[in-house]
């Protein structure tokens, strides 16, 4: 008999009277009056066996079991007595009358015990290997297995070929900062890992693979949060000939596929909405739709009241002034209120202004707020007649640059719709809310560099008729760029491509990428586009985010095997770490005393 006929979690009923082996780890010993019970563990789940004393050798072996011995069990499989079947398990209607025990490895005392639920994140990282040993763990990487199963199925099933591109590259510095790689053989030369295959991908269109995919690493050295990291797997696909209408309803047709058949869950209709309109609405690029909180826009109304917090940015160009309703608000504490007040100061906000709606019937005296003195009656009518409030609620204000007021009334949405009491007061919905964002603006401008930057990349084509706007009016260009969001997630983004080679130089231009620097840093692109270059266009998704939503993890670090810290280190290996004094001379690098320049 091989060292495995099953794997434990897979014992089923199905199996009564038949004799299994079964390899795993001890994850508990229970010694019951003379009757062991040992509760084995693998990737797919547990199963309880039964060692009883009529076979002393094995018995004694079972006496000497610990926690994460790894062990082989010959036993018969039963059902278990009446009274005692565990219906969470796949395996808890049965059990294993141990037979032959075998400890293939034993193990020294963990430093954690598996089960334990409230490990620091710095002790899970340190131990990872046995960190993922975790049911919780080995269930998320299962089912991150499943997904991208069952995207290469999809991509196969409409043409797709998975084709590699190069890990080590050319540095373009026009998004993220890069990792460079120091070349032994080019004295004083770098590679750079690739931030996403968008060059590369875009040379397999103009090849004539016209549907290319790849699950694939890319690498950016930026500040992390819960949903980054500096190395991080996109699902990256280009397709040539299709509009952007038809990529859209490819790649939704591939998130509804994934979604069903790994979670069975119908992800229903893709709402459409533009930039402009979720900015508007919602302060935000990626919109969480199970919040019933949006803003209303009130910087017209505010122009002439005495109040200059709400004054100044409505008659300042590019200031925003901005309400927030939230229903049942009204009972909030003055410290709940103080504490949203440091939370908006995070984004560049100086302050939060509200009014507490008593009774809308009386008008200016139904309201209870510091700042009502200094708003006149039509503007107190306004903002009640467009914010819909009823008694009970409360309006948050913010006044100020629209980016600032964006950032910090969109990120108090979030604060209170994902709030206990936003889903007491039926103000979140627990659902799956994906949705579309489209006609992102082209470019955006840098106050401190005084240039416009892309929103997307360089190689985003405009909106058709867009191209005539980018000497004189940048600003007003429109790209063909799409995002899909879902819960509040950006979980994939892309855009048609520029493939003609006058529009791409117009674009450059409204960058002020001179010739010589396009040349330089994409000339191989440049060069490619001008043999017969086909329109193309497509889209990357986060793989690490996509699995995050599905499984309902906090950080992107639970769905990633071998993750970074927030301080992009990883605690198993020590990485990064020094290098000996031979391996800098064969690169020919000279570390510098940072710390004596200091």
């Amino acid at each position: 008999m091989s060292l495995r006929s099953h794997y434990c979690g897979l014992v089923t009923e199905a199996l009564n009277g038949q004799t299994v082996s079964l390899c795993g780890w001890v994850n508990r010993r229970r010694d019951h009056g003379g009757v062991i019970f040992i509760d084995l563990r693998d990737r797919e789940g547990s199963v309880q066996i039964v060692c009883d004393p009529d076979r002393p050798e094995m018995f004694k072996i079972a006496e000497d079991l610990r926690n994460e011995f790894c062990v082989r069990v010959v036993g018969l499989v039963r059902p278990r007595p009446e009274g005692t079947t565990n219906e969470q398990l796949k395996s808890g209607k049965i059990e294993v009358l141990c037979h032959e025990l075998q400890v293939l490895n034993p193990s020294v005392t963990p430093p954690f015990m598996l089960d334990d639920e409230h490990l620091s994140e710095t002790t899970r990282l340190t131990h990872r290997v046995l960190d993922l040993r975790r049911p919780y763990m080995q269930n998320n990487l299962m089912l991150r297995y499943r997904v991208a199963m069952e995207v290469r199925k999809y991509l196969d099933e409409h043409g797709f070929v998975d084709i590699e591109t190069p890990m080590l590259t050319k540095s373009t510095p026009e998004g993220a900062r890069d990792y460079l790689v120091p070349s032994r053989v080019h004295d004083g030369e770098f590679f750079a890992l690739p931030q996403s295959p968008q060059l590369f991908k875009q040379l397999l269109m103009v090849a004539g693979f016209d549907r290319y995919y790849q699950i694939t690493k890319c690498f950016r050295d930026e500040d992390l949060r819960a949903d980054r990291q500096p190395e991080f797997t996109q699902i990256d696909i280009e397709t040539s000939f299709l509009t952007e209408q038809e990529i859209r309803d490819m790649f939704q047709g591939m998130m509804k596929h994934v979604f069903q058949k790994v979670l069975n869950v119908d992800l229903g209709e893709f709402p459409v909405m533009s930039y402009g309109e979720a900015m508007h609405r919602f302060g935000s690029d990626k919109p969480d739709l199970r919040i019933k909180l949006e803003f209303t826009e009130l910087t017209d109304a505010m122009a002439d009241v005495d109040f200059k917090v709400f004054s100044t940015p409505a008659t300042t160009p590019g200031g925003r002034v901005v309400a927030l309703r939230v229903p049942h608000g009204g009972d909030m504490s003055r410290g709940e209120i103080d504490g949203f007040t440091e939370f908006v100061k995070i984004y560049g906000a100086k302050g939060l202004a509200w009014i507490k709606v008593n009774e809308v019937a009386k008008g200016r005296d139904g309201l209870q707020s510091p700042i009502v003195k200094n708003l006149h009656d039509k503007a107190i009518e306004t903002i009640l007649q467009r914010s819909g409030a009823r008694d009970g609620d409360i309006l948050f204000f913010g006044a100020d640059k629209a980016k600032v007021v964006n950032d910090a009334m969109g990120g108090l949405r979030l604060k209170i719709g994902l709030s206990d009491f936003a889903k007491k007061h039926g103000l979140f919905e627990a659902r799956w809310a994906p949705m579309w964002v489209v006609d992102f603006p082209m470019f955006e401008f840098d106050e401190d560099e005084q240039r416009y930057n892309a929103v997307h990349h360089p190689f985003t084509a405009p909106k058709d008729g867009h191209e005539d706007w980018m000497e004189t009016a940048p600003e007003k260009c429109l790209a063909k760029g799409y995002d899909m969001v879902l819960n509040g997630w950006e979980i994939g983004g892309g855009s048609v491509r520029i493939h003609r080679a006058e529009v791409q130089k117009k674009v450059f231009d409204a960058l002020k990428i001179s010739p010589e620097d396009a040349q330089m840093k994409f000339g191989f692109l440049l060069d490619a586009l001008q043999y017969g270059a086909p329109p193309h266009g497509g889209l990357a998704f986060g793989l690490d985010r996509i699995v995050t939503l599905m499984t309902g993890a906090e950080s992107i670090r639970d769905v990633i095997a071998f993750p970074k810290t927030q301080r992009a280190q990883c605690l198993l290996t020590q990485a990064p770490s020094p290098v000996d004094e031979k391996q800098l001379r064969e690169l020919h690098i000279r570390l510098r005393n940072t710390a004596a320049q200091a």
